[in-house]
């Protein structure tokens, strides 16, 4: 889903990416990153979780409350 999420949004205009970090996931704190800007963003956002589905969770949220209707 997070695949298809990236190209909708690549779609509409909206650069964005998601990442894991190693070091972080060592360390116990929240490994996965979800950045994004541009389009009808007004300003870039990003969105931290422990899991990949706990970031898109969150980020999903954070696109919908800046106007972004994500249809996933």
């Amino acid at each position: 889903m997070t695949l298809s999420i990236l190209e909708w949004l690549g779609e509409q205009g909206v650069g964005a990416m998601i990442r894991v970090d190693a070091e972080r996931m060592r360390d116990g704190g929240p490994a996965w990153t979800f950045a994004a800007s541009g389009g009808p963003l007004d300003a870039g956002m990003r969105a931290d979780g422990a899991s990949v589905a706990e970031c898109m969770g969150r980020a999903l949220l954070r696109l919908r409350e800046a106007g972004l209707d994500v249809p996933f």
